[in-house]
């Protein structure tokens, strides 16, 4: 089981309800799921009542809906020692976790659902439902036990695939997520508790849910369904009983149910799916750029009419965006076609896409339209790893030309001690003065100045200059280099 602590305030944040300052929520995705919400329309072929479309729906939809049980081996490094995380695996995944048994080990089993999709026994759930199991048994809705055969998993996406020795089983059919509406009904079908075949009701509160913290890729869609522990891998299924969503996770101060539930959007999930089936893994497209979200100030100072698209800070060396000519500073307007709303929806887009696929890029460049052609090549494993890097001396030679902030200029030894690659250029933050126009914009000690106004910053000598053309009644765009990303930050003089 995994847990994802969040504060109050961050909750404030996301959420935008008041909660007591020394609170902690948890994002809880093992075990658990999401709740799902019905749609409210009516049912075709003459006037029906809500109770009934739900009555109907979830006779339809319930024996699809299987149970699934995963037994782990969970090793400590003496029997007599309490396992640590026995209390609360048993709080989320039942009284079966833990127990007698040889020293050195301990039998775990931790329980939730999945949705059968095709009738020869493919079943989809949550990577995390099955993560690690030494031995996952499949529990129909009429009893009956299979073995789960793992077809394919996708951390990325917390989606998985597993399929069971059976025939003519029932199915629920794909309904199409990026219809749904904010405030239309749904259901939640899943195994909260070991509670088999239980059905909860809700409506959409959003959809498109990002930058939670719980997968790499989130689109999720957000319901006040009363879900709760096991329902993880369930289905979140329309008022025609269509498949919308798994039930992935809910945020949760007590460990069960508190009216904020997600679920993985079924055209999310049919896309992963099919790729598991035919390789067992997922296959992404590349693009090689860091984007960042374009903000007002943002957006004027690059000559947009509005805070649209995915701001370029930096095109990665040898990648399909280098050959293609990005440049640091574009802002990408649409993808193959697709426009962007946000950051998010660009790294949706191009994960989709195969490699070897020409996309054409619709991009703004120092306020001129044009079109560049990319060439998708594959994700590289590590693209999310991150470099350490370790603290660095003070250079004697400063500037503090940006009120509230010193820097100093860059030598070999300095991008050595920052674990930079060798060959960056710009002056380095040594200090950044609490309560100043620096500190609220977000510059941070350590980061590398790039860029003023974007005029390349080689020296002292040229950040000075640059500082001193600058016209202090408007924003002033800093090009920073922090850690291993490249970002765009506006300060006011």
């Amino acid at each position: 089981m995994r847990r994802f602590v969040f504060s109050a305030f961050l909750l404030l944040i996301g959420v935008g309800v008041g909660v007591v300052v020394s609170s902690e929520y948890r994002l809880v995705p093992s075990g658990e799921a999401v709740g799902n919400e019905p749609q409210a329309q009516a049912a075709p072929g003459g006037h029906i009542t809500s109770e009934q479309a739900f009555i109907t729906v979830s006779r339809a939809v319930t024996p699809a809906v299987v149970n699934i049980s995963a037994k782990r081996n969970a090793k400590t490094q003496q029997g007599n020692f309490d396992f640590p995380f026995e209390e609360p695996l048993k709080r989320f995944f039942g009284e079966k976790f833990g127990g007698k048994s040889p020293q050195h080990e301990r039998r775990g089993e931790g329980m939730g659902s999945g949705v059968i999709i095709e009738s020869d026994g493919l079943i989809v759930t949550n990577n995390h439902v099955i993560e690690d199991a030494d031995e996952i048994i499949v529990i129909l809705s009429d009893k009956r036990e299979f073995k789960g055969i793992i077809v394919g998993t996708d951390p990325k996406s917390d989606l998985a695939v597993i399929r069971i020795k059976a025939k003519g089983l029932p199915t629920i059919p794909w309904g199409n997520s990026s219809k749904i509406q904010v405030g239309a009904y749904i259901l939640a079908i899943g195994n909260p508790f070991g509670l088999t075949q239980t059905v909860t009701m809700g409506i959409i509160s959003a959809v498109g849910r990002a930058n939670i913290g719980l997968t790499d890729y989130e689109d999720f869609i957000q319901t006040d369904a009363a879900i709760n522990p096991g329902n993880s891998g369930g289905a979140m299924v329309n008022i025609q009983g269509e498949l919308i969503g798994i039930n992935t996770a809910i945020f949760t101060r007590s460990g069960g149910y508190m009216g904020i539930g997600f679920a993985v959007p079924s055209d999310m999930v049919r896309s992963i799916v099919g790729k598991l089936v035919k390789s067992g893994k997922v296959v992404r497209g590349w693009l090689g750029v860091a984007i960042q979200e374009v903000t007002p100030q943002i957006a004027k100072i690059f000559g947009l009419s509005e805070a649209r698209g995915a701001l370029v800070s930096e095109v990665m060396a040898g990648s399909p965006a280098e050959k293609a000519g990005f440049k640091s500073g574009d802002v990408i307007l649409s993808f193959a076609g697709e426009a962007l709303g946000d950051t998010n929806a660009l790294r949706h887009i191009v994960a989709k896409a195969s490699p070897g696929d020409l996309i054409n890029v619709d991009v703004i460049r120092e306020s001129q339209s044009m079109v560049l052609t990319v060439k998708i090549e594959v994700q590289p494993n590590d693209l999310f790893a991150k470099r350490s890097r370790t603290p660095h001396k003070p250079l004697p030679k400063l500037s503090a030309a940006l009120q509230g902030v010193s820097v100093s200029e860059l030598s070999p030894e300095l991008l050595e001690q920052l674990a930079l690659e060798p060959g960056l250029s710009g002056v380095v933050i040594l200090k950044v003065d609490p309560g100043s126009n620096a500190q609220e914009a977000g510059l941070r000690k350590s980061d590398i100045i790039m860029e003023v106004n974007r005029k390349t910053i080689l020296t002292l000598d040229d950040y000075e200059a640059a500082f001193s053309k600058i016209d202090k009644t408007n924003p002033i765009l800093l090009l920073v280099r922090r850690q291993d990303r490249t970002l765009f930050l506006t300060v006011t003089p």
